[in-house]
């Protein structure tokens, strides 16, 4: 496949050939991209971003403009084989219900976020005394399209609240995977793949 962004890597080599995938924040499509070409996917996906979905159109992608805090509930249950929502948890209005609709369209789901916890984050905070930007969160604070700050610890602990099992995880720090054992202040993201 051709050069992905880490996350997106992890999960398009974890999506089996031939399902239906929803991928929601899907930006310019290049996950979708990926997994048509190489696993022959029946991907389609949802951007907020207009000028994404256009370029994911012209792409050839089967992308439409939604938002998913109000537009996962559009979709039947068990419409897909997996949902996808990758560097978008952070930015929803209500990450529990999101986790939830991920869930109900489809039995397992992909969910990879910025860890808040990693140790440049909380150095940047008490060292420097300002919000971070790190690779895994390149924004300043004023341009950044993150509301909820999410560490591992905190996304764990919502699934295992709501009784969803983790059937995997990836912890990285840029491309290096980090151990579960010190994820929580080692690695800048993380990768879940969850199920009921």
């Amino acid at each position: 496949m051709s050069a992905l962004r880490p996350d997106l890597e992890i999960i398009a080599n974890h999506v089996p050939e031939g399902v239906r995938v929803l991928d929601i924040g899907c930006g310019e499509g290049d996950l979708m991209a990926a997994l048509r070409d190489a696993k022959r996917i029946d991907a389609r996906g949802v951007e907020l971003d207009a000028a994404q979905v256009a370029t994911a159109m012209a792409r050839g992608l089967s992308v439409m403009q939604g938002d998913a805090d109000t537009d996962l509930s559009d979709y039947p249950d068990a419409a897909f084989d997996y949902a996808i929502l990758s560097q978008t948890l952070q930015t929803t209005r209500a990450p529990d219900r999101i986790v939830e609709e991920l869930l109900r369209i489809a039995p397992k789901a992909f969910v990879s976020f910025p860890n808040f916890a990693y140790w440049r984050v909380r150095a940047g905070l008490l060292f420097g005394g300002r919000m971070p930007v790190t690779g895994a969160l390149p924004l300043n604070w004023y341009e950044t399209e993150n509301i909820h700050h999410v560490t591992i610890h905190d996304f764990r602990t919502l699934i295992r609240d709501k009784g969803i099992a983790v059937e995997k995880a990836w912890y990285l720090s840029g491309n290096r995977q980090r151990s579960a054992a010190a994820a929580n202040l080692m690695a800048d993201q993380a990768v879940f793949l969850l199920g009921r």
